[in-house]
């Protein structure tokens, strides 16, 4: 069994700062990408960052020069850390990671979401 648990979300004043964690755990073999996404009220969820395994990171242009993600491979774990937060930047903000089980002998991997932590940016 598998699981992706975010934490950290919360409400912050515009131009504050937040660092949300992303947590895999269970039966991994491997992780390859991860990734942060976040979907606001009422519009589709979007990807915000990514982060391979090697240390290759890609950013949003919307987040470009304000969030930083990072990952600790030997805790199975990333972050995002959001600076410089703006009111639009309000909304779940979602992991996702790509796992190869250890159960899977076909060495196979899928994607395994988290269950979103919820992020507010007031003016």
């Amino acid at each position: 069994q598998v699981q992706v648990a975010e934490s950290g979300g919360g409400l912050v004043q515009a131009g504050g700062s937040l660092r949300l964690s992303c947590v895999a755990s269970g039966s991994i073999f491997s992780i390859n990408r991860m990734a942060w996404y976040r979907q606001a009220p009422g519009k589709q969820r979007e990807l915000v960052a990514t982060a391979t395994s090697g240390g290759s990171k890609n950013y949003a242009d919307s987040v470009k020069g304000r969030f930083s993600i990072s990952r600790d491979n030997a805790k199975n774990t990333m972050y995002l850390q959001m600076n410089s937060l703006k009111p639009e930047d309000t909304a779940v903000y979602y992991c996702k990671a790509e796992i190869t089980a250890s159960t899977n002998f076909l060495r196979t991997s899928r994607d395994y979401w988290g269950q979103g932590t919820q992020v507010t940016v007031s003016s």
